[in-house]
């Protein structure tokens, strides 16, 4: 499991989003208050943030907790941005413990984040692995559940599905195969797309902008929860909440029937 967190509005450091709530997700990597599966978030962590006119965001990542890493400190109090993605990290058994495991992930102009876990992982998801070219799977970052699904995700992205949509899908296709937890955040500096799919989301917009997070960082007022199985959608302004479709699987025909029977996801209503 992990504890991660997105953001957009004016300008703001990431000491004052991570660090410096009472309960942010520096104390959610030893004390969240909302996590389901798993006591501590010590394996790791790792900040994205987009530098004016750069529309591809930099990266900041260890395999330390949060707290035994000063030098983060530093980096936090004088980085501001107009759009974060961060999270600290429980890690799945078995799966690579390097930095290279934390997230963000990024690709182009793109940070993604996974809280959850694949069950029966690798095996569980073989299948839908098979499916993607061979150069994606070859640039997986690290040997994790996370980096699977965010391949997955850059298959329909690529392939010219909105952000939501492809974490709709995603979310669909694998829960079709397997169980797990499979909350997604993904953000392009302008737009961030989540899901809450087994585990606690939650976001808050006020004049300090958009905040979309696996629990709330403080107990001010304005944080709503997301109910379990939705994708939301949002920006500085604006944000929508809708509820993703399972997958669903043809009748097969009657025997001599010319019909060929076929799987489909409609992910989003």
């Amino acid at each position: 499991m992990c504890r991660h967190l997105a953001f957009l509005g004016p300008p703001t450091s990431l000491a004052d989003l991570l660090l410096a709530p009472a309960h942010g997700l520096l104390t959610q990597s030893w004390a969240p208050r909302r996590q389901r599966n798993g006591t501590m978030n010590a394996d790791g962590f790792g900040a994205g943030w987009y530098a004016p006119g750069d529309p591809v965001p930099a990266r900041y990542r260890r395999a330390v907790p949060m707290w035994a890493d000063a030098s983060f400190t530093d980096v936090a109090r004088v980085t501001t941005s107009t759009a974060v993605l961060a999270a600290v990290r429980s890690a799945t058994p078995g799966t690579t413990p390097d930095e290279a495991a934390a997230a963000p992930y990024t690709d182009g102009n793109w940070l993604f984040s996974h809280n959850g876990r694949v069950d029966g992982w690798p095996t569980s998801v073989a299948a839908l692995a098979a499916q993607l070219p061979p150069a994606r799977l070859l640039s997986l970052e690290a040997r994790v559940d996370s980096a699977v699904l965010w391949a997955l995700v850059q298959d329909r992205l690529a392939a010219g599905a909105a952000a939501p949509e492809a974490l709709a899908t995603v979310v669909a296709d694998v829960s079709a195969a397997t169980t797990g937890r499979f909350n997604f955040l993904l953000t392009d500096g302008t737009t961030i797309a989540a899901t809450a799919a087994g585990d606690t989301l939650c976001w808050r917009r006020n004049g300090s902008g958009t905040v979309v997070a696996s629990e709330p960082s403080d107990d001010g007022p304005g944080w709503h929860q997301v109910p379990d199985g939705s994708v939301l959608t949002a920006t500085a302004e604006h944000v929508d909440v809708r509820p993703i479709v399972p997958r669903r699987t043809e009748p097969a025909p009657a025997q001599g029937s010319a019909v060929i029977s076929r799987s489909r996801s409609s992910s989003v209503l």
